[in-house]
């Protein structure tokens, strides 16, 4: 039986849009599957990894009947990825085998049950459930999720807090030693809830979301959260765990202000980079009057200088940090000037963006 029969595309991007999130090795095999569905000219392809699971839908699968199979994910990516662009492919169900048609080509697949597949479902209860643009979302991701923790025994630093309160959504992460804080006005008024997001998550949907105004519906259980966008539905379950107070890490005030432009910082550490200690990354960043100089060294007590023009009329400063500490918020925050408040060399600093109180990044100092 031909159970599907189709263009290359028609099968390929959406099995990208769930393949992310399987493991190459698993203690159960079927999790190393994708599930294919069909009914009718609809094709669904769900994946899970038990924790996060990712379904989506594609009209125009031609061949005999319906059914259901699952597959080893990554090798029907690669065959259809490396088959012609034009390759019309033909699936085809035979002795718990899926073989696979195009042109000239010939693959024998080991399938597994389909009715073994794990399937993760919404919790019932109370809901809530909100809607932004999936740009506006992304955004709110890439402005934070480089803060996250990634192997930190305190598991719930290892992902990203999303809070809701009013008609504003937050994004916190911190691994301990930065923090990185953002928010963005939603329609809905919700009141307060707090989840935090696994890491893989967080990943998953940066890169599934496209820079669009397309909706991102969001639902909100106690235990689970669900993006429904374009024709991916991703259900995830959330960390369980009391995130750090972050309002408590943000200075309430600082008396050192200095403002310079972003690319102009980002080209400067990335020289001084080249030369600082590969294990600690430490720079010392030295202020006076309209100066910042960055300075490097290493253990082969080689060193780099670098000094730029700033907006700066405070204290003298000299205190250290970890350049890619620095680099992560300035790749990912992207206007032309940003702000840089400071006590003193033994207390932690501010990045924040003039004029905008929806972004903010502490970074503490260390010792050089």
């Amino acid at each position: 039986m031909v159970l599907i029969k189709s263009q290359r595309d028609t099968l390929l991007t959406p099995l990208q849009s769930v393949s992310g999130i399987v493991e190459r090795r698993h203690t159960l095999p079927i999790l190393s599957n994708v599930l294919l569905e069909k009914k009718g000219d609809r094709l669904t392809l769900l994946a899970t990894d038990i924790e996060i699971q990712i379904t989506t839908a594609t009209e125009g699968a031609g061949g005999d009947g319906d059914g259901a199979v699952t597959v080893g994910a990554r090798k029907l990516q690669e065959i259809l990825r490396s088959l012609p662009d034009t390759a019309e492919v033909s699936l085809l169900l035979e002795d718990k085998r899926l073989q696979v048609r195009a042109g000239k080509s010939r693959f024998s697949l080991q399938t597994l049950p389909a009715d073994d597949f794990p399937r993760m479902t919404l919790t019932e209860g109370e809901t809530k459930q909100f809607s932004i643009s999936q740009k506006a979302f992304r955004q709110l991701l890439s402005k934070t999720q480089y803060s996250m923790a990634a192997q930190d025994v305190r598991y719930y630093l290892n992902g990203l807090l999303l809070l809701v309160e009013g008609k504003e959504l937050r994004a916190v992460a911190t691994d301990g030693h930065r923090l990185a804080f953002a928010s963005v006005e939603i329609d809905t008024d919700l009141p307060r809830q707090e989840l935090i997001l696994p890491r893989k998550t967080v990943l998953e949907l940066n890169r599934l979301l496209l820079d669009n105004d397309e909706p991102l519906n969001i639902t909100l259980a106690s235990n689970q959260v669900r993006f429904a966008f374009g024709s991916v539905v991703l259900v995830s379950k959330l960390i369980d765990g009391k995130f750090p107070d972050y309002e408590r890490v943000v200075p309430a005030t600082l008396k050192n202000h200095m403002s310079v432009s972003r690319l102009t910082l980002i080209q400067a550490l990335n020289r001084a980079a080249i030369l600082t200690n590969e294990k600690f990354r430490g720079i010392r960043v030295v202020l006076g009057e309209n100066s910042l100089k960055l300075i490097a060294a290493n253990a082969e007590q080689e060193e780099a200088q670098e000094e730029i023009e700033v907006q700066y009329t405070g204290d003298a400063i000299d205190v250290g940090f970890n350049v890619s500490y620095l680099l992560d918020v300035l790749n990912n925050v992207h206007v032309e000037e940003i702000q840089w408040s400071f006590n003193d060399a033994n207390s932690s600093a501010l990045i924040s963006v003039p004029g905008n109180d929806r972004f903010k990044y502490v970074i503490m100092p260390m010792r050089i």
